[in-house]
């Protein structure tokens, strides 16, 4: 399974459990996407309100599509619906990422 970094940047709640983090994404073209999501989605880590944070995540995503963009960068178009329905809080499930932002999970 794939998966883009992303980077955990605060504990929200201890409810639902096992937690709930906000997590930021940076796309292609340089744009932060946020993220609201379960700890266990994003980090095998223990995660909690104790945590020293920004700590380093992961969101598994599907490859929809790859690009060479015009300065010769490999992009990556995925999609985080798949498998585990993850969403931005702006409701986006496709990113252009570059192509060193994919991690084998």
């Amino acid at each position: 399974m794939l998966g883009i970094r992303v980077t955990i940047v605060r504990y929200i709640s201890d409810e639902p459990q096992p937690g709930i983090v906000e997590c930021k994404l940076e796309d292609a073209h340089g744009r932060q996407w946020l993220f609201v999501e379960k700890t266990a989605i994003v980090s095998a880590k223990h995660l909690d309100a104790n945590t020293s944070y920004p700590q380093r995540g992961v969101i598994a995503a599907e490859i929809v599509g790859r690009n060479v963009d015009a300065t010769g960068r490999e992009t990556v178009r995925v999609d985080t619906e798949r498998p585990w329905h993850v969403e931005s809080v702006d409701g986006i499930t496709q990113f252009e990422v570059l192509a060193e932002s994919l991690v084998e999970m």
